[in-house]
């Protein structure tokens, strides 16, 4: 599935240009997740790289299939000199292989938790999967695969994931367009959830 992850690779660097830095992380029983950065201005964009080589399968199923299933990659953008944010390589890695260890299905709408802050200082703790084709666009894959799909993820406060949690997705991101919330801002507050 190497092919794969060349194709994601390229795809990645045809929408965000060259990486500046790389770094990898494996856990035990999964594959190797690399976490890219990219540097578009102010703005930082992590992407990371390894979790489609697997499709995402479903936790019910008694065997996993090895060509179906959807696929995809996380982006995180996050505004630079803000913040330590470099130190989000390991929760990205972690949010990537966890369809791997823990056999989720990450979609848009989802929520992910890595308890504890995304770096240090972070007001976030989870995200929110947004939609796919925005930044990068999907990238179709030979039959009978799925396309690749690549996530941004929106950090949230745990109170704005709790208000999620009761609301959805949909009402949460209603909530931060109506505030003007610049979600690339690594320190930002909550929103208003009154």
């Amino acid at each position: 599935m190497s092919d794969v992850l060349e194709l994601v690779e390229a795809r990645l660097r045809t929408a965000l240009g060259e990486p500046d830095a790389r770094a990898a992380v494996t856990f035990l029983g999964t594959d190797r997740i690399e976490v890219l950065r990219f540097v578009d201005g102010d703005v930082l964009r992590y992407a990371t790289l390894g979790m489609s080589t697997q499709p995402m399968a479903d936790p019910t199923a008694v065997v996993a299939d090895p060509l179906r299933g959807p696929r995809a990659e996380l982006l995180l953008s996050v505004r630079a000199g803000r913040a330590d944010t470099d130190k989000v390589l390991r929760p990205l890695a972690v949010l990537a292989a966890s369809p791997q260890v823990e056999g989720v299905i990450v979609a848009s709408g989802a929520s992910l938790d890595v308890g504890e802050p995304l770096w240090p200082g972070a007001p976030f703790t989870s995200v929110l999967v947004g939609a796919s084709g925005g930044l990068v666009e999907d990238l179709e894959l030979d039959e009978p695969m799925d396309p690749v799909r690549f996530l941004p993820l929106l950090p949230m406060t745990p109170n704005e994931a709790a208000w999620k949690r009761v609301h959805g997705a949909e009402a949460l991101q209603a909530r931060w367009l109506e505030r003007g919330t610049d979600l690339r801002d690594p320190l930002r507050a909550g929103v208003p959830l009154d």
